[in-house]
């Protein structure tokens, strides 16, 4: 929680109590007199009098107190000094020394010694991080739940140094019939698995306004990107190395109870809205007005949808009958993430949220409508969860800069979460403009399997995601970062590959007046970033260019492409087809110093700041 500070006003009408004891040290020197106040700002009942407390204070301040370090208060607050008008204050010392005017003729000003947050909340934690490689996820990677391994292909093949099997024998062996039935089947998925994404991408798919997510569907035909204008860009891949743009579709939503499907099918335009608060004075599950949702997933067969909202609740929408059969309450805040736990059955529920639980509810048990199981672990609050779809593990994104793999089985039960002593770990930074530079540190009762360590989830809420099961055997789990790269983990937590999106696009747009103005710097953020689920690509969605005000589309395939020197990265528009603007050498590829040059000279001129602001505002009109 950020401490708000009250403004001058509200120190001339607040009432400074000189004997509240939690305000003042009353701290005695020899001489009897107080060496020393230290007021805390506190709500208190009474309104007395202040010119009746300055009186009081005047008679009875040592004038030649000397300031005492003070100690955090637990409560949190302003910490100040009541200086007397008189008491002569060094040139040296006052340096840096900030005072309040107090108006009215009063004697004394009031010198601000510091702000108090709570107590560390962090002081009860495990310190350090998690054992990398993590056990437990080497002993996950041999249990052939996840991909396979070289053992179980070839246990007689002597490898004495432990090096990895070339990629051009497993090759050879395909194509010669080396091995049959389970075998063979084995070796493909080995050299599958291994044929992970680089920084090289094949090509960058710019736009004009940011953009939020990106996802192959289920069968890899067709990728689908969502932006800040308004609109959700169809294309289609089945052919996963040459996209072509198939459908655009208008769709518009902000932060409430009402969500937009649109037909997907030929050239319809139709677009459907699904009302969470139909019928809320008539049904006990819709939606209060003013409720906003914050993320949403469909059941695996297309029937239903699941939704977290920003009061705290869960909610099941019937697409057919367009209304809420069940809400689910359980959370302390927002719920920024659910997902269906199989994709076969949508029995089982996840929802993760800001009060950093990820919790279990099950359908088919809702007589209390209680969740059935709590995963406690982050220290902050969950940006996002994703399901490996048999309902056994998820996979958790967190504020705290960690990704955390789950296993049902090891879920807390509600009744034993109740009688722990639960304590709010979380530091209260805005993950949105402020940095996390807290050592690691793990929760007392932490029950994932595995956590994951090394990306930056701030800006936004990044996602993660696991590797597909068919091409990848979900060996490996993936999420976005706000430093622009999308970083690959194997199952016991040691990196396995990193995609440099920002080295990848890095001036591959020129600078524009209506777009970046007032930003000089080049800036990615991978949002959200989809694995094909049948071929080695992998495609990243960020905010990009200067001041990360834009967005891109960038696929990374294994090795990427081969390009002659000289030859550039190809460069397209929202539609799948080369933009020969963005190829204009004035921006595309000078430096930063050159940019803020520029940026700086259009500062100074109020006549061209006034006119980018207005194009600026003239793209959302």
């Amino acid at each position: 929680m950020t401490t708000e500070y009250p403004t001058e006003m509200e120190y001339e009408s607040s009432s400074i109590d000189p004997d509240y004891d939690q305000g003042i040290d009353d701290d005695s020197d020899d001489d009897g007199n107080d060496s020393d106040y230290e007021v805390a700002l506190e709500e208190q009942d009474e309104d007395d009098d202040l010119n009746d407390q300055v009186e009081t204070i005047d008679q009875e301040l040592n004038r030649d107190a000397e300031v005492e370090d003070l100690s955090e208060d637990e409560d949190g607050g302003v910490r100040f000094r009541l200086v007397h008008a008189d008491e002569e204050i060094d040139e040296d010392e006052d340096n840096g020394r900030q005072f309040l005017r107090i108006s009215g003729g009063m004697p004394f000003r009031v010198e601000i010694l510091g702000f108090n947050r709570r107590r560390n909340p962090r002081r009860n934690l495990i310190q350090g991080a998690e054992p990398v490689p993590n056990p437990e996820g080497q002993r996950l990677m041999k249990s052939g739940d996840f991909g396979a391994e070289e053992r179980f292909t070839y246990p007689m093949r002597p490898n004495p140094k432990g090096k990895p099997y070339p990629h051009y024998l497993r090759v050879l062996e395909r194509e010669i019939g080396a091995y049959r039935g389970d075998r063979a089947s084995i070796g493909n998925q080995l050299l599958a698995q291994h044929l992970l994404p680089s920084t090289n991408a094949d090509f960058v798919m710019h736009y004009d306004s940011r953009c939020y997510s990106g996802q192959f569907s289920a069968d890899g035909n067709f990728f689908y990107s969502c932006s800040q204008d308004f609109r959700v860009r169809m294309y289609d891949t089945s052919n996963p190395y040459n996209w072509r743009h198939y459908k655009t579709m208008l769709a518009y939503s902000s932060i409430d109870s009402v969500v937009y499907a649109a037909n997907t099918t030929g050239e319809s335009t139709e677009i459907m809205a699904l009302d969470f608060g139909v019928g809320r004075t008539q049904f006990r599950n819709a939606m209060y007005l003013g409720t906003g949702i914050w993320s949403i997933r469909f059941s695996g067969d297309g029937r239903e949808l699941v939704a977290g909202a920003n009061d705290n609740n869960l909610y099941v929408y019937d697409i057919e009958t367009q209304n809420v059969i069940l809400k689910l309450s359980g959370h302390e805040d927002d719920v920024n993430a659910v997902c269906f736990a199989d994709v076969n059955s949508p029995h089982i529920l996840f929802s993760g949220s800001d009060d950093s639980t990820l919790k279990v509810w099950d359908r088919r048990s809702m007589a209390s409508r209680q969740f059935v199981g709590v995963f406690a672990g982050h220290l902050e609050g969950l940006t996002y969860i994703d399901s490996k779809g048999d309902g056994r593990y998820v996979l958790s994104n967190g504020k705290d800069q960690t990704m955390k793999l789950w296993d049902i089985r090891n879920m807390m039960d509600p009744s034993a979460f109740d009688k722990i002593k639960r304590t709010n770990y979380s530091v209260g930074f805005d993950y949105r403009s402020e940095n996390y530079d807290y050592p690691a540190a793990r929760h007392p009762q932490d029950c994932s399997v595995v956590t994951y360590r090394g990306h930056s989830v701030l800006r936004t809420l990044i996602r993660c995601h696991f590797s597909p099961p068919v091409s990848t055997g979900s060996r490996y789990v993936y999420t976005g970062s706000s430093d622009g790269k999308v970083y690959v983990y194997n199952l016991d937590a040691t990196p396995a590959s990193v995609i440099d999106v920002k080295e990848a696009t890095q001036y591959t747009r020129p600078w524009s007046d209506e777009f970046m103005y007032g930003h000089s710097h080049w800036t990615t953020c991978v949002r959200d970033a989809s694995w094909h689920p049948n071929a080695g690509v992998l495609a990243a969605t960020s905010w990009n260019a200067y001041g990360a005000t834009m967005g891109s589309v960038t696929l990374h395939s294994w090795g990427g492409v081969a390009r002659e020197k000289g030859e550039k990265l190809p460069r397209l528009d929202c539609l799948g087809k080369v933009d020969l603007n963005l190829y204009e050498e004035e921006g595309a590829e000078e430096d930063g110093n050159a940019a803020m040059k520029r940026v700086e000279a259009r500062r100074r001129d109020p006549q061209d700041r006034q006119r980018a602001r207005l194009m600026w505002m003239r793209r959302f009109l």
